[in-house]
């Protein structure tokens, strides 16, 4: 038995098992006392950070419209807290993390939500019924993810533009946590910072990166957002080692193209795979992660029998999604293991089934 089947896997919340570029542990390498036990200097050189300008930079954008926070989480909740108030509406879709609900009821905001729609092997936007939606309801903000958790699909970019035109006037919180995955272009960033000036573009380092432990994520923000920027200031800097580990990363770019050429491949594989067995669908993903329908009547079986082999994916319990599972893409060996696993259970239930039917 290897080494990987022996350890527990989880391939259920859209962690990046490959882990970050060798370069980020040498940053905790260092020495230098100062990191840890002194604030960061940054603002006395009129910037928030040395991450927030080495993304300006990379981005094309000035250092004012960049911000970091706790993770991608974080600076999605303080932008809700700060322009979300008892009674006051936000949009968000009908298949989504159920973080966003979470956040707009603390707030005892209105939830609408707006159509992601099942096609037949991929889940889209349904951007006339959205934007239909969007003018009856007149939401104080609009959150939009692409690539959308669960269900894996995105937006092209002249898509988005056209939906940005029309919500103009609205606070739109673009949550773009999974958009490295199968996009290293980011030339769309600027211009959508430069156009929209109530744009918020989140973005984090736990996903594709493989820095989910150390917690750290920005936003890009357009020009109308001087009170979020003075609601979330940190006026005595941040995490000095995690902006160093985040900028170790960035200057990883080979490190990481190469991970993210195994997991399409492997995410092409599971598509191919899952849809080829009777009664599953897999849809078409741009995350790191794959939706996939199964037949109900496995369901429960098939999760006491992974999880006896220490094997957890996310077995969904949402409206529209109680035959579904959610799975991580994970490194070559684990999701080879994962697929023999659940053909294993497959052959075992028609074997059991035949012979139920010849007695």
């Amino acid at each position: 038995m290897s080494n990987v089947e022996k350890e527990t896997i989880y391939l259920d919340r859209n962690e990046n098992q490959y882990g970050p570029a060798p370069a980020c542990f040498d940053v905790l390498q260092g020495d230098n006392f100062k990191n840890l036990s002194e604030y960061s200097r940054d603002f006395a050189k009129g910037i928030k950070s040395c991450l927030s300008q080495k993304l300006a930079d990379n981005f094309g954008i000035a250092e004012k419209n960049v911000m970091l926070g706790y993770g991608g989480e974080d600076i999605l909740k303080q932008a809700v807290h700060c322009y979300i108030g008892k009674g006051d509406k936000i949009m968000i879709p009908s298949y989504s993390w159920w973080y966003y609900k979470k956040i707009a009821d603390e707030k005892e905001g209105i939830r609408v939500e707006y159509p992601i729609v099942e096609g037949d092997y991929s889940y889209y936007y349904d951007i006339e019924g959205m934007l239909k939606i969007y003018d009856a309801e007149k939401p104080k903000l609009v959150l939009i993810s692409s690539p959308n958790n669960p269900t894996g699909n995105r937006l092209e970019i002249d898509e988005l533009k056209m939906i940005l035109r029309r919500m103009k006037d609205t606070v739109v919180i673009l949550d773009e946590a999974y958009a490295m995955f199968y996009n290293k272009d980011n030339s769309h960033l600027k211009d959508i910072v430069n156009e929209f000036p109530n744009i918020l573009i989140i973005r984090t380092f736990s996903k594709y990166y493989g820095l989910a432990g150390i917690r750290i994520g920005y936003v890009l923000m357009g020009d109308n957002h001087a009170d979020f920027s003075m609601f979330s200031a940190r006026y005595l800097g941040y995490n000095r080692l995690s902006e160093q580990i985040a900028i170790a990363a960035l200057d990883s770019a080979d490190y990481y193209e190469e991970m993210r050429d195994k997991m399409v491949a492997d995410t092409d594989t599971f598509i191919k795979e899952f849809n080829q067995l009777e009664g599953f669908r897999a849809y078409k993903s741009y995350a790191n992660f794959l939706l996939v329908k199964i037949p109900v009547e496995i369901k429960d079986g098939l999760k006491k029998y992974l999880t006896e082999r220490n094997m957890i994916v996310k077995f969904m319990a949402e409206d529209g999604l109680f035959n579904h599972l959610r799975i991580t893409i994970g490194t070559q060996e684990q999701n080879a293991l994962l697929l023999n696993m659940i053909k294993s259970y497959l052959g075992k239930t028609v074997e059991k089934n035949e012979l139920v039917q010849g007695v």
